[in-house]
């Protein structure tokens, strides 16, 4: 969304593009979890009647909407990509097939991971969870407009205090920290996932975050 109110903005997305080929340079390998809420969210569209089901599926479509964008920059900016979906759409994109996934890390192409889970009622967070789970990944890097997580909303409450660290199980206990859904930070507690929130708005952040600079919280 950028710095746009709805939909794609086409210079925040060449910024992303710009920050991953930076990424890129020092030999990370990188599986991209996109969102949709810039153009639709499930929960929201369900609230204005739109069946649960139908509108979480419209939500997973709205993400490989952003995995195209996104995939289109990327390519544009020379760095070899591959967009995978979790339903298939053949003539845009693979079906996310964990083996294959884990070649092309090998061959030294960006995955992009779009439409969820495929299932209504999971979120985003929770796919991001499993695929970093399938695909052997180290952590899991939130990219967020914040510097980290804080006690309350920092955009509504100036008294808000930074965690540099917090655990896992801090993070599943407390109703007022909204890092992820519970499903999903439940499943990188189970499993010993590492997750890092940080602000995707600073330059350098990204590159900063994967090589273990102090940015952001880290939740482990």
């Amino acid at each position: 969304m950028g710095k746009k109110k709805f939909g794609i903005d086409p210079d925040f997305i060449f910024y992303l593009a710009d920050e991953i080929k930076d990424l890129r340079k020092v030999g990370t390998q990188l599986v991209i979890v996109v969102g949709g809420g810039n153009i639709f969210r499930g929960v929201a569209g369900s609230k204005q009647g739109i069946d649960r089901t139908t509108a979480d599926y419209m939500g997973m479509l709205a993400t490989i909407f952003n995995g195209m964008a996104l995939q289109d920059a990327l390519e544009g900016n020379g760095v070899v990509t591959r967009l995978q979906t979790a339903f298939e759409i053949k003539e845009i994109a693979e079906p996310f097939i964990r083996k294959r996934a884990i070649r092309h890390l090998e061959k030294d192409r960006v995955v992009i991971a779009g439409g969820g889970t495929g299932l209504p009622f999971i979120t985003t967070d929770t796919a991001a969870a499993m695929r970093g789970l399938e695909l052997n990944c180290e952590a899991i890097f939130k990219a967020t407009s914040v510097d980290g997580v804080y006690s309350k909303d920092p955009h509504k409450n100036s008294d808000a205090a930074k965690y540099e660290t917090l655990s896992l199980e801090e993070a599943l206990k407390s109703d007022d920290i909204g890092i992820m859904d519970n499903s999903a930070i439940d499943l990188c507690r189970e499993n010993g996932m590492h997750v890092v929130v940080f602000n995707i708005y600073q330059k350098g952040n990204l590159k900063k975050a994967a090589l273990g600079e102090k940015v952001g919280t880290v939740i482990k």
